[in-house]
């Protein structure tokens, strides 16, 4: 055998096919190296490949996904004067919390209903221990208590109803019904048969004040001489009260009864002195009304408490109101922001049964709209609806719009006080603060004495 022959490698036979030892070797070699390559291609990515998380471009597909980051969560509770079925107040303010609750999933809600004021302190002390970081209080004799509350927890936020008392971080806010009540007036000086007007007060604190005294204007300016009988029952909620007290006010020859207090008795009243023969009418007042006096509930005024609570609450939300900033902040919202409307049912601003007669009764004066146009002696009902384009409500015949526009206020004057002195000078328009701690009646309302 020659050198070459020796030195070549023997062959190896597999499958049919001849091949040199080295032939194999190398071509397992090259096995291994592309098996490799595919092995590292197919392998997952390390984390330093893949973007962090949360990222806003596609991650490529061998990257495990983002865990979904932890939902911010708003935990606030509603503090109650009243039960929630009293129809009035409470029940408002009970409807607004469970419309704005169902809306948003980040937030967390609970009430505590029919809370003394006494009781106020504890009750927020006990929600706190709970877990809840907004707290909203709902009367305004929960004023105090929740001051002191706000001072011995900086942390949390605090809202109240109605008062006028504030921190860092506490606000206050109210949805005003002076506008609407005014509104009432005006119809109630119309459809008045006996020029003698009742009005049941739960208490005579400056805010109903207010009201009684915008009801009053409006009856004045329709019935300059008709008077506004005022009685207290010293009750927010005391369906047997208003009922004595609405049954007085009818026996001294009232026949239009409009009322400060949170249940319908005063418009079940009125329903059943129609039922029997006799015309005794009412206004209702908060919620919708009309079913509990489908026969003399002319108007009311409406609230639509969600309309501030969601605001609030998306502005905690989304940081704009935090533990430090809200000293200052004072929601008083009225006819032109939507936070109150017209009417004993929503969306009916006045009972159609009561429409052609507002029509029948004429007032002499002037009125002029916002874009200009005059309106020469105006018949009540259109008079309400011209007052209420003035003040920023709309109603188109099916629905409402609101306009930033308020060209006209029932506080403007003159306005004389009981006593026959001068409040409101000619052309003087009242403003927030004088209307907050009014304590003296109109000239035309008869009622207890006030402290101012």
């Amino acid at each position: 055998m020659g050198i070459k022959s020796a030195i070549n490698s023997p062959t190896l036979s597999v499958g049919g096919i001849d091949m040199t030892s080295s032939q194999w070797a190398a071509l397992v070699i090259v096995g291994i190296i592309v098996g490799a390559a595919i092995g590292y291609l197919a392998a997952p990515k390390g984390a330093a490949e893949c973007p962090p998380c949360p990222t806003e471009t596609p991650a490529p597909a061998t990257c495990p996904p983002c865990e979904a980051p932890p939902v911010k969560k708003i935990k606030a509770a509603w503090i109650y004067v009243g039960p929630i079925g009293d129809i009035g107040w409470t029940y408002a303010h009970h409807a607004a919390k469970e419309m704005v609750d169902q809306k948003y999933d980040w937030l967390e809600t609970t009430h505590v209903e029919s809370v003394a004021p006494a009781e106020c302190a504890g009750v927020i002390e006990q929600l706190i221990g709970q877990g809840y970081d907004v707290i909203f209080t709902t009367s305004f004799d929960f004023m105090d208590p929740t001051l002191e509350e706000a001072q011995k927890h900086p942390d949390k936020i605090f809202w109240h109803c109605s008062g006028y008392k504030r921190a860092p971080n506490m606000g206050t806010y109210f949805a005003d019904f002076y506008q609407v009540y005014y509104l009432n007036g005006l119809m109630a000086g119309a459809l008045t048969q006996t020029k003698k007007i009742g009005y049941v007060a739960a208490h005579l604190i400056p805010e109903v004040v207010r009201h009684i005294n915008a009801f009053a204007l409006g009856v004045k300016e329709v019935c300059p001489d008709c008077k506004v009988y005022v009685r207290e029952i010293g009750a927010w909620y005391d369906p047997t009260k208003a009922r004595q007290a609405a049954e007085a006010l009818i026996s001294e020859g009232v026949d239009v009864l409009a009322f400060t207090e949170d249940s319908p008795t005063v418009v079940q009243v009125a329903q059943e002195h129609f039922e029997r023969g006799e015309r005794v009418l009412a206004f209702g007042h908060y919620s919708p009304m009309l079913e509990y006096g489908p026969d003399v509930c002319v108007s009311g005024q409406l609230v639509h408490w969600e309309v501030i609570y969601d605001d609030i609450l998306s502005k905690i939300y989304s940081g704009s109101y935090n533990t430090q900033n809200l000293q200052n902040v004072d929601y008083w919202w009225k006819l032109k922001e939507g936070s109150v409307e017209l009417g004993c049912a929503f969306n009916q601003p006045i009972n159609p049964k009561f429409i052609n007669e507002l029509k029948s009764v004429r007032v002499q004066e002037t009125i002029q709209l916002p874009n200009g146009t005059i309106i020469e002696n105006p018949d009540v009902y259109t008079l309400v609806m011209a007052r209420l384009i003035q003040m920023g409500a709309v109603w188109t015949g099916s629905g409402w719009v609101f306009v930033n526009d308020e060209v006209f206020d029932p506080f403007t004057g003159p306005i004389y006080d009981d006593q026959g002195t001068l409040r409101v000078m000619a052309g003087q328009r009242l403003g927030h603060d004088e209307l907050w701690s009014m304590q003296w009646w109109v000239d035309n309302v008869v009622g207890p004495a006030l402290g101012g």
